[in-house]
């Protein structure tokens, strides 16, 4: 069976880990072409708007190797994006695709195994840490809080899973059709909903250079992963708004009581303190409100996700 084999690296300022991602990604191709799983493989690096010599790099790797492509996209547009632009090139030139970051800390050891599920019959391969021993206590227990938080919301996603996974042609192009302008792919691709399974690994330390993930960035990607999938939130502030309802009502009896059996008393703290309450509550809905219209607002201008500016393809 012929069965080429595409792998798609979003890069942003990787020019420190750039050749050690490709010594090891080579060795891995020509493994699985001698061991017959696929026949032909390249490796799509998606230049993000680095600053860095990353391109450079990517063109020199392209010219001296015979699996490598270079991406270059026109300005920086996040690591969701620029996965797509990958799998949107790769979806055109290859039978499987396998989506990896360039740091190598998802173990490619596992790639065969990948492959193997998927000429079982899996469209979806999802690439799963078995535990978190590499993060810090706080990542690894927020981690753990977000994804406990969007199975509470209603939103499919797999548990310790990031990008790292594999997708026949035919899933990509289905996930292709999601033209959500604010991704978040790990919720997006269990929708596809062709048959998938796990492989599971340990997870490596990052061997050169900086995680690309500082917190602000993680804030907003779990942001994004909520409010993209639930509106559960919204409906949150009713349910709030009602028992601020109820809490009046409570308190209006009680003043009522206080007033005909002669026992009230002016409470200017408690009066103070429910108004600085009431009115932050007031603020945290119109925030949670606005940033869904934000989202919309976002949507519906429908720009394009990236902008190729150039590509380097064998």
């Amino acid at each position: 069976m012929s069965l080429s084999l595409g792998i798609v690296v979003p890069c942003y300022n990787e020019a420190e880990v750039l050749s050690e991602t490709t010594r090891r990604l080579v060795p891995i191709i020509d493994r699985m072409i001698e061991d017959g799983l696929i026949t032909d493989g390249h490796v799509y690096y998606v230049n993000d708007g680095s600053k860095d010599a990353t391109w450079s790099l990517i063109s020199e790797f392209h010219e001296n190797c015979a699996y490598v492509c270079g991406i270059n996209l026109a300005g920086n547009v996040g690591h969701q994006n620029a996965l797509v632009a990958g799998l949107e090139t790769a979806a055109d030139r290859d039978d499987i695709i396998i989506s990896i970051d360039a740091d190598l800390q998802d173990d490619i050891n596992v790639i065969p195994e990948m492959v193997q599920s998927y000429i079982e019959g899996n469209d979806i391969v999802y690439g799963v840490r078995k535990e978190r021993k590499t993060d810090t206590f706080f990542k690894r227990n927020t981690a753990l809080a977000f994804y406990k938080l969007m199975n509470s919301l209603g939103v499919k996603s797999v548990y310790n899973h990031a990008d790292y996974r594999l997708m026949s042609c035919r899933a990509v192009k289905q996930l292709l059709k999601f033209r959500e302008r604010n991704l978040f792919l790990r919720g997006i691709v269990p929708l596809v909903g062709y048959k998938s399974s796990c492989v599971y690994y340990d997870r490596d330390k990052r061997f050169a250079g900086e995680s690309k993930y500082p917190l602000s960035k993680m804030l907003n990607f779990a942001v994004d992963g909520i409010t993209s999938f639930s509106v559960k939130p919204v409906r949150m502030i009713l349910l709030l708004g009602v028992f601020f309802i109820l809490v009046a009502l409570g308190i209006l009896i009680y003043v009522l009581v206080s007033y005909f059996s002669g026992n009230a008393m002016p409470g200017w703290s408690s009066t103070i303190l429910s108004i600085w309450f009431v009115g932050g509550s007031i603020l945290i809905g119109l925030g949670v409100v606005g940033e869904y219209i934000g989202k919309i607002y976002i949507e519906v201008k429908d720009r394009p996700r990236y902008n190729v500016e150039d590509k380097l393809l064998k």
